[in-house]
């Protein structure tokens, strides 16, 4: 064949690679352009549409080779360098690509791509300001560049710069309208900013451009929990997976809504799943421990799972929340060690929003920080101390991080001299409100429960940062300085093992109203399906803090006690039916196990009396529970463990003057509980003395509650101003002084400062 004859078979198969490129016969197209190649092996354009069509098939180094083949042979302009710098960035040699992305600038320095995916790469090497530089050169070159501005959202994100990256995937979007990648990014920055209605409106948006990108609904289903959605959110979580099997971000979204709607067996089953597919995904083991925990089903591997988790928890490995952990592991050091990791996982430190010494206001700004303020169990413990807290020596602030229009909501309104409904703001926008309030004592009372947002103190907006109630144990957080506890709950030979200071308040570090409203209407025995002579043992904590080794004591009492009912709150179906039967596994009938439907407080108060002793759980022991059976002249038996939660109803016994119902340890408790329900004498004593004890005893003395935590703000706020670190302290009892004033613990301080 001629020359000329090879010239024009080479230009006959690269016109035949064109079209069947544009007919999107890709590998077909490869197969022309290899056949022009063979004819002449330095065919430029043969070279570089083979190169580009080979990245389109996912073979980079076989595009690589061809374009290196191409620059051999002569000088090649910019775009050879950036097509060759997308494949060493896919074979994920960065350095190497970043020189190719260096080469195209220089070569066509008005370019954008160029200076686009040399930023896209400078951010995987961890050079993110070079990188927003680079994309900022690129937008300067065209203005508005839809993946000009996509990437430089991107690089944003990861200088935690969101309400910034959020204006740039804004950009991309309205440059390119089907760009279903910047919808997608533009939602993910509303859900982190707390917009999730927006969020879900901009993921429907990239899912109408293309509906098969499972993390896309994945992430829409993260909106609709933040909405209160869990039965919308599980559908798109199972969207997610259908799309990709085993996805272990939706498999963890999905078993988390499971358990928001309380299908804890389902939940169990996607937790399974999730640590089939991923062994060490981070807290999977926790959450199924938690599923089981929930649903009362304590076969297969779940004693070996609590095991795994508690010593894991213990080894600092991200494996379960802390609040989860707080049911079934008795050990300080692990939840101090659980506590730590998720608190430098999910809420680490930032940069403070303010330093130094307090603001020496004329009065103290104290602000409770909390998304329970409406008819909820920490409303109905505080809102008492809330009406009376002196508005002379302090000023006082509720920052709400639910919405709310229940009663108890406008009752806790009228209680502050300022509401603040912060529901829709991000952690940086609360912690900015109060740094710009200029709040001396922020005062978390959520800790690691429900709706958390422990990230608002993680930006240091006060003085002085203090958790109290919500969470019965150390958050592990370099930036909360002191939790407010009991000699009782926090005795002072635990200090090393809470990461804030200890400040005891006299008494019982639970505050309680002096009054709970109780309906007149009192049910008969009969009514509430109890026999009306026979023993009725109680215990109205949630059931997912019932473990079979309290459960078989329970059930060895029904076995010694003739015709005994143990009297339980109805919780969820799965656990009333795995109790049930674990009753029956143990001989015991299961009918003698009474459920009893959730009732408003002011009924279920009135049937409490109905029970002849209510009997604890561990190791998270009663907490409101526990205050609402000893206000109904119900007596409590508790077994006092190690941790704050183990002890919670031991402060309270204390603080109501019935000592003698604590136990340490399971034999004793067990032992104790029969005796009492053997002499219905000496139960009955004990009846009266509550009785007697509800109007003076500390327990219920909201006033002497008041002055207690009153005092102890005072010193925190004192040593703040005058630049003193935090240390453990006591506030002394009514009987030692009147006043704002408290005792350190200065024989602990050089040990724990």
């Amino acid at each position: 064949m001629s020359a000329a004859a090879i010239g024009d078979e080479v230009v006959a198969r690269c016109e035949a690679g064109r079209m069947l490129t544009l007919q999107g016969r890709i590998a077909e197209a490869v197969r022309e352009y290899e056949r022009a190649l063979a004819l002449d092996p330095g065919c430029l354009a043969a070279l570089y549409n083979r190169a580009a069509l080979l990245m389109q098939l996912g073979r980079p180094a076989e595009a690589l080779a061809s374009l290196d083949a191409l620059i051999a042979r002569t000088p090649a302009p910019a775009p050879v360098h950036l097509l060759r710098g997308n494949a060493l960035s896919t074979l994920g040699r960065r350095e190497a690509a970043l020189s190719a992305f260096d080469e195209a600038v220089r070569l066509d320095p008005r370019a954008p791509l160029g200076h686009c995916n040399r930023g896209n790469t400078l951010l995987a090497l961890g050079r993110p300001e070079e990188a927003l530089a680079s994309l900022d050169r690129a937008l300067a070159a065209a203005p508005g560049h839809a993946l000009a501005s996509y990437n430089r959202g991107n690089v944003l994100v990861a200088l935690g710069r969101l309400a910034d990256a959020l204006a740039s995937f804004d950009q991309a979007a309205r440059s390119d309208p089907r760009f279903a990648l910047a919808w997608y990014n533009r939602g993910s920055m509303l859900l982190e900013l707390r917009r999730p209605a927006e969020a879900a409106a901009s993921f429907d948006r990239a899912l109408a451009l293309d509906e098969r990108m499972p993390q896309v609904h994945n992430n829409r289903g993260a909106a609709l929990v933040a909405l209160k959605q869990p039965a919308e959110a599980i559908k798109a979580f199972e969207r997610a997976l259908q799309l990709r099997p085993g996805y272990p971000g939706a498999l963890e979204n999905l078993g988390n809504s499971q358990l928001d709607l309380g299908s804890f067996e389902a939940a169990a089953r996607t937790f399974a799943a999730l640590l089939a597919a991923v062994p060490d995904h981070p807290y999977a083991a926790g959450s199924l421990l938690h599923a089981l925990c929930r649903s009362c089903d304590w076969g297969g591997e779940y004693v070996a799972l609590r095991r795994r988790v508690a010593e894991s928890a213990d080894r600092g490995l991200r494996v379960q929340a802390p609040w989860a952990l707080l049911n079934t592991c008795d050990s300080r050091s692990a939840q101090l060690n659980c506590a730590r990791t998720v608190n430098a996982d999910k809420f680490p430190a930032r940069e403070p929003l303010r330093q130094g010494r307090a603001y020496g206001h004329g009065r103290i700004r104290v602000a409770y920080v909390s998304a329970d303020f409406h008819a909820h169990a920490t409303a109905f413990l505080m809102a008492e101390l809330f009406e009376r807290h002196d508005k002379e020596r302090f000023e006082w602030t509720a920052i709400s991080l639910a919405p709310d229009g229940s009663s108890m909501r406008r009752r806790l309104e009228r209680s502050f001299d300022r509401f603040v409904d912060a529901a829709s703001l991000d952690d940086r926008q609360v912690a900015a409100l109060l740094a710009e309030r200029e709040i001396d004592i922020a005062v978390d009372l959520k800790g690691y429960t429900a709706d958390s947002r422990m990230g608002i103190f993680a930006y240091r907006p006060a003085p002085v940062q203090v958790s109290y109630l919500g969470y019965p144990g150390t958050t592990g957080a370099p930036y909360i300085d002191y939790v407010i506890a009991d000699a009782h709950v926090i005795p002072p030979e635990h200090f090393p093992d809470y990461s804030e200071k200890v400040v005891h308040l006299p008494d019982c570090y639970q505050p309680n109203g002096s009054g709970r409203i109780v309906s007149p209407v009192v049910p008969t025995r009969g009514e509430l399906s109890l026999p009306e002579t026979a023993f009725v043992f109680c215990c109205f904590n949630a059931c997912g803090k019932v473990t079979p080794e309290v459960f078989g004591v329970w059930m060895r009492l029904l076995a010694a006690v003739p015709d005994s009912v143990l009297w339980l709150l109805e919780d969820n179906p799965f656990a009333s039916a795995n109790l049930r039967k674990e009753a029956a596994r143990r001989g015991i009938e299961p009918a003698r196990l009474v459920i009893a439907p959730r009732l408003s407080l002011p009924e279920h108060l009135a049937r409490f009396g109905a029970a002849d002793l209510f009997i604890d759980t561990l190791p998270c022991t009663a907490h409101t529970t526990g205050s609402d059976a000893l206000w109904a002249g119900v007596p409590l038996l508790t077994c006092q463990g190690e941790t704050f939660a183990a002890r919670v109803a031991a402060s309270l016994l204390h603080a109501s003057g019935l000592p003698q119902l604590i136990t340490h340890n399971l034999q004793e408790y067990e032992e104790l509980a029969l005796a009492l329900a053997r002499d219905r004498q000496r139960l009955a004593a004990l009846r009266s003395q509550l009785t007697a004890n509800r109007a003076t005893c500390a327990l219920f003395d909201a006033e002497r509650h008041r002055r207690a935590i009153e005092a102890a703000y005072v010193v925190m706020w004192e040593r703040a101003e005058s630049r003193l670190a935090p240390m453990p302290f006591a506030v002394p009892g009514l009987h030692e002084a009147q006043s704002h004033t408290a005792v350190t613990f200065e024989r602990y301080g050089s040990r724990l400062a």
